[in-house]
């Protein structure tokens, strides 16, 4: 019981976060889950408390959705993500953990990267985007330092930027979520933690609304970098050595 009511205040504030930035919910929670449940029990939870966020992203601001964006992003990324969770079931849970930290500390860099050349995309590139982001949300789920670049050169911000990205991880975790049940990695007591767990992230995002306000691309990238590095460590630390 207090492991959770720990959890779920974590997740209030993974919530708030997410709701300012767009991402950092799964980096937060996932170095507690993962402890608690093993790797692949961890991210088919993860996965039904990141829909919950997502959902309370879009009813904050679903005026703002730009659904060409979305399904040019979901409908190659929803296949793509049930291939990557096919391929994470199989995976032994040591095996699983340590590639998903080893995943998360590699964002950092190619963050960077896509920042640095200053890209911008249209409705193809956002397609491309979604196959391959899709597949790696199916096997890692902590993706949201790819996916923030690539709706951010599609031209979206604040709102349209949260929104967006929000509506098309939707459908790519929702085809995740499927893909897990078929596979029989998702038993009604991870579904049930899966709903707390959420519910503490909805409540933060909704929290959080208020303070979707402008903030210095410098500040947005260092905090980024220093969740994401910290929770690929502690990953990587418990995959191999847990």
């Amino acid at each position: 019981m207090l492991s959770y009511i720990l959890v779920c205040t974590i997740g209030f504030v993974a919530g708030c976060l997410s709701g300012v930035i767009g991402t950092g919910a799964s980096l937060i929670l996932l170095p507690v889950l993962v402890p608690m449940f093993d790797p692949a029990r961890a991210i088919p939870v993860m996965a039904i408390a990141g829909l919950m966020a997502n959902a309370a992203r879009v009813m904050a601001w679903h005026r703002h959705v730009n659904w060409r964006a979305v399904l040019a992003y979901a409908l190659p990324g929803m296949p793509a993500a049930s291939l990557g969770a096919v391929s994470l079931v199989h995976l032994p849970a040591a095996i699983s953990g340590t590639l998903l930290g080893l995943f998360i500390m590699l964002l950092v860099p190619f963050r960077r990267y896509i920042r640095h050349r200053n890209m911008t995309i249209g409705l193809g590139g956002m397609s491309i985007a979604g196959a391959g982001i899709g597949f790696l949300t199916g096997m890692f789920l902590s993706t949201g330092p790819l996916s923030i670049p690539a709706f951010m050169a599609f031209g979206l911000t604040k709102g349209a930027f949260l929104s967006t990205e929000a509506a098309a991880s939707i459908f790519v975790q929702a085809a995740k979520v499927f893909t897990f049940y078929q596979a029989g990695a998702l038993t009604h007591d991870l579904v049930i933690s899966g709903l707390v767990i959420g519910s503490s992230l909805m409540a933060g995002t909704f929290f959080a609304k208020r303070y979707v306000v402008s903030m210095s691309e410098r500040k947005f990238g260092l905090m980024m970098d220093a969740i994401t590095l910290a929770s690929g460590l502690w990953l990587t630390c418990v995959g191999l050595f847990g």
